[in-house]
């Protein structure tokens, strides 16, 4: 990281305090946070002043029965779920990065993770904020309220923005009761139309216990037995496999609908093979062959990408973006998982040579979207690395209303300036 200064304030009125003053000098400033962004959403240069918020890390309150929490925007969020798991709680936002990734950051970047289907995103999440605007001023909505219509939402004008509106200091964050019974499978199946079917029959059977759905290409999991000498949980090898979570609290329940549905889709030819976790050491065992980014990013270069692709799709644009990568790169590995059931892929590409460009290798995954209506970014944001693609996947009077409310909020252009947009 090079800076001009690093300024670390510890309240939101030194924020506004620096923010002022950056505002008056026409001083450029960016928000650094843990640091796990993948799309260079934070590039501290030598002509700007880089604030952190890591002294800002406090859970102020915990609300039981308001199931809700205010946290400063620094805190860590595998800090926060361990926290209101205090209170019987549960702060549903996870992803891998858990132990370093920010709710600041998490906010920023509208972050999704494994829980999206049964939780929601951060918009979902996040009950009122704090935001310091590009002149100092500050402005506190720290509703606690479910449900309130009382004007204009503020608080989204700073969700998923990147740091280019304002920067949030403090949030409301919304919590959830504590499931006492969880149970994790992995499931082989041999084709995408079955991924498919057996999501609409967990949907079904599951109800509201379903909290996740992870599907992973065969190249995927294979990397990661091979790179971790591991041994696969299955026999045979499959096309797909896929990670299913519930949630409940009827432990006896929670076990039989789950087995009894898997036996049911076993006998119905949709799956070819499952494994049940019978504790928390098995269950890590599974999530680590998901999480563990380490096979795909240990080569140089390698590429990984975060997309929106509609389902019925996926399949089909999975298989172009291989075939473009093929024909540029053909020693060239594409390794694909996803948050399936809300569309979300993401790709681990190693290109086989020493030589290979981001960019070349960015017009194979992006370009191949628009005849698929997806999305470049599904989760991490836009950032610097995206944003030459962004009137690709936006129209342009999408991105010239964003353009008039970052001019409207910030005329200097001083927050994250190059950011989601030149």
């Amino acid at each position: 990281m090079s800076a001009l200064a690093m300024v670390r304030p510890k309240t939101t009125s030194e924020v506004s305090t620096v923010l002022r003053l950056c505002h008056e000098a026409s001083q450029e400033v960016v928000v650094v946070g843990g640091g796990t962004g993948p799309v260079a959403g934070a590039e501290p240069t030598a002509n700007r002043i880089a604030i952190s918020l890591e002294r800002m890390n406090q859970i102020e309150s915990v609300d039981p029965v308001n199931a809700s929490c205010i946290v400063q925007a620094g805190a860590c969020l595998q800090t926060v779920q361990e926290a209101v798991a205090g209170y019987q709680l549960l702060f549903p936002l996870d992803l891998g990065a858990r132990g370093s990734c920010t709710i600041g950051g998490n906010i920023s970047t509208n972050a999704g993770g494994i829980n999206v289907l049964r939780y929601g995103s951060m918009r979902s999440l996040v009950l009122g904020l704090e935001a310091v605007l590009s002149d100092g001023t500050v402005v506190s909505s720290m509703n606690k309220l479910l449900k309130n219509n009382a004007g204009f939402d503020l608080k989204q004008l700073f969700i998923g923005t990147e740091g280019t509106l304002g920067i949030v200091t403090r949030t409301v964050l919304r919590l959830f009761p504590q499931q006492s019974d969880r149970r994790t499978a992995m499931v082989a199946l041999r084709g995408f139309d079955e991924v498919a079917e057996l999501l609409q029959l967990a949907k079904l059977k599951f109800g509201t216990m379903l909290s996740a759905y992870e599907v992973m290409w065969k190249s995927y999991l294979e990397e990661q037995l091979r790179f971790n000498g591991r041994r696969s949980p299955f026999e045979e090898r499959h096309a797909f496999y896929v990670i299913i979570e519930t949630e409940g609290a009827d432990s006896q329940l929670n076990e039989a609908v789950l087995t009894e549905t898997l036996e049911a889709a076993l006998g119905d030819d949709i799956i070819a093979d499952a494994v049940i976790a019978k504790s928390e050491q098995e269950r890590r065992s599974l999530w680590d062959l998901r999480e563990n980014l380490e096979p795909f990013l240990s080569d140089k270069p390698s590429f990984g990408y975060d997309v929106g692709v509609p389902i019925g799709d996926m399949p089909d644009y999975v298989k172009l973006v291989e075939s473009n990568l093929k024909c540029r790169w053909p020693d060239s590995i594409c390794y694909t998982m996803g948050h399936i059931a809300d569309g979300n892929l993401h790709f681990f590409i190693k290109p086989g040579r020493k030589d290979a460009r981001r960019e070349d290798c960015d017009e194979d995954v992006y370009g191949a979207l628009e005849s698929f209506g997806g999305t470049i970014s599904a989760e991490h944001g836009i950032g610097y690395e995206k944003r030459a693609w962004l009137l690709r996947t936006r129209s342009a009077e999408e991105v010239a209303m964003m353009r008039s409310l970052k001019n409207a909020l910030d005329p200097k252009g001083i927050l994250n300036p190059g950011c989601v947009f030149e």
